[in-house]
């Protein structure tokens, strides 16, 4: 059987990251594997691209790995790292370009400081059991997440 053929992310997009590719040729980026106390973990869904993925996003110049997490957590979801995150891994995401890497931290010391409302960034924020994860969500949160709670080989890629 066939293969769906994989959605195209909108010409806004492509265009920002090419820009970001000549204006900053290696990009460094930040994704949250969250876990509440019954195990299940925090996902989001973009407005601009499909799927769900780990939340997170690029590191600003001048600005800590942990830092650019902590606020990206707290933008993108409302939820509030309490306490350290730990650094699981550092990726090579080829599916961005050559020179993109993903730093994935692990937390389960948090606290919801307010609803996610929906906007023009994140249509949807919320928890979902690693046994019933939505369908759409990306092959790279999944890998993260079974290298995490499932003791799944850990890869170099993303």
């Amino acid at each position: 059987m066939p293969k769906p053929p994989r959605p195209r992310a909108h010409l806004s997009t492509q265009i920002l990251t090419r820009l970001a590719l000549v204006t900053r040729p290696m990009t460094l980026g930040v994704r949250a594997l969250v876990v509440d106390d019954q195990t299940r973990v925090l996902l989001v869904r973009h407005t601009y691209v499909p799927g769900y993925f780990l939340p997170g996003g690029g590191v600003e110049g001048g600005e800590t790995m942990e830092a650019a997490m902590r606020r990206e957590l707290v933008e993108e979801t409302n939820v509030e790292a309490e306490g350290p995150l730990t650094l699981h891994g550092i990726y090579l995401n080829r599916a961005a370009s050559k020179r993109d890497h993903v730093a994935l931290y692990v937390t389960r010391d948090f606290r919801q400081i307010g609803p996610h409302v929906p906007d023009r960034e994140i249509a949807e924020a919320g928890f979902f059991s690693i046994d019933a994860l939505p369908a759409t969500t990306t092959l790279g949160t999944r890998a993260r997440i079974a290298e995490v709670l499932t003791g799944a080989a850990m890869s170099a890629y993303w």
